[in-house]
């Protein structure tokens, strides 16, 4: 559950970045992906640590 919110946010925050930059549609795509992956990957370590 903490992986899926952490990579909700990740993308909320990176197409917001994308679109405050004047990105086009494609670029908020992409923005939003990368920033769900890497904030999903946060959330993963986060929960193995707190299971641990």
């Amino acid at each position: 559950m903490i992986i899926a919110a952490f990579a909700f946010v990740g993308a909320l925050i990176g197409g917001l970045n994308a679109r405050k930059r004047g990105g086009t549609g494609l670029d908020i795509a992409q923005y939003a992906g990368a920033y769900a992956l890497a904030f999903g990957i946060v959330g993963m370590f986060i929960t193995v640590f707190l299971v641990r």
